[in-house]
């Protein structure tokens, strides 16, 4: 069977038009002129429109939105990494860790080695598997504005604990490094001072500088040729309020507390108003104080005033030594 094809003309376009080819039937010789006219093969011009290629499709669009789920999943794991502590972290792992019945005890007390062991159903030893809790209770999420950080852990996280007590600490001590140097440099002064003072170079022997639990201790002891105090009164001598006056400059400056205490000797004194050496120790720390207070110490410092009598001498041995009498002043170290 032979094949024609008739080219007809196509509508006017832009595009070039697709030709058909329509198999024509089978030539008989013996046809006339006109049946083979009528016979000849018809060819269908079929337009097609424009439109986009293979590439221009939607497949596309669906491997874009796997690839974004992923990295979208990705940063959301490395931000919970981030955004949590090594304990938080911890629990997470806990929680999705398989248990296994492997570390669940069965009772081994006498009898078969059945699912009670041998023990009554009522005995919390004959049951198979022991309670055990495998999971927290609840779930650690990351808050929505951003969880705790290593750096900046959360406030109730054990780290953060640890790591507040270790900022004190090294605060206190940094503290009270400062408070040895003040009370090493308040120690230099006082003394020079009172080796610049004609009237007090004399006496400047019995300000004493102890260094204790406390603080720094500074004592003005009496003896046998000085006394702070007249006889069994609470006025002040002149070159002992001379004396309180020059230790207060230096005390003045500093913020540390201070504690003021009054010791008498164990010598008793007739008086007809029922007084004794406690008053007088007490009333003796507190003129000490109010000196002190005059003189540029603020109020608010004096931590404590107080009278202790002959209960804690200078000297033990002889509770009569005039140096029993004396005032000490304690600079304390600083809390904060």
């Amino acid at each position: 069977m032979a094949t024609q094809a008739v080219a007809v003309a196509p509508e006017e376009s832009t595009e070039s038009p697709a030709l058909t080819l329509v198999p024509a039937a089978k030539a008989e010789p013996e046809a006339a002129p006109a049946e083979a006219a009528a016979l000849a093969p018809i060819i269908v011009v079929k337009k097609i429109m424009p439109g986009h290629g293979g590439a221009h499709g939607g497949a596309w669009k669906i491997a874009l939105a796997d690839m974004m789920t992923a990295m979208m999943a990705f940063f959301l794991l490395m931000w919970i990494l981030g955004a949590t502590n090594e304990s938080q972290r911890k629990s997470v792992a806990d929680y999705f860790k398989p248990t296994s019945h492997s570390e669940i005890t069965m009772g081994k007390l006498a009898g078969s080695n059945g699912i009670l062991g041998g023990k009554s159903i009522i005995d919390p030893d004959g049951f198979p598997y022991t309670a055990k809790q495998s999971a927290p209770l609840e779930r650690l999420t990351p808050r929505s504005e951003g969880g705790p950080t290593e750096n900046d852990p959360s406030p109730n996280s054990e780290n953060a604990k640890d790591n507040e007590q270790v900022t004190q600490d090294e605060k206190k001590k940094i503290i009270e490094e400062a408070d040895k140097t003040n009370f090493d440099k308040l120690e230099k002064e006082v003394r020079e001072q009172l080796s610049q003072n004609p009237k007090l170079e004399k006496i400047k022997d019995q300000v004493q500088f102890v260094r204790e639990k406390e603080g720094l201790r500074v004592e003005i002891i009496d003896k046998a040729d000085f006394a702070m105090f007249s006889l069994g009164t609470t006025q002040l001598q002149p070159k002992a309020q001379a004396l309180i006056e020059e230790i207060s400059r230096s005390l003045a400056s500093m913020p540390n507390k201070l504690s003021v205490r009054g010791h008498t000797d164990s010598v008793a004194f007739a008086n007809s108003e029922n007084r004794n050496n406690w008053s007088l120790s007490a009333e003796r720390a507190e003129t000490t104080r109010a000196l002190l207070e005059k003189k540029g110490v603020n109020a608010s410092r004096f931590a404590q005033i107080e009278g202790v009598a002959d209960t804690a001498p200078f000297n033990p041995n002889d509770p009569k030594d005039p140096r029993n009498r004396r005032i000490s002043i304690t600079v304390k170290f600083r809390d904060e």
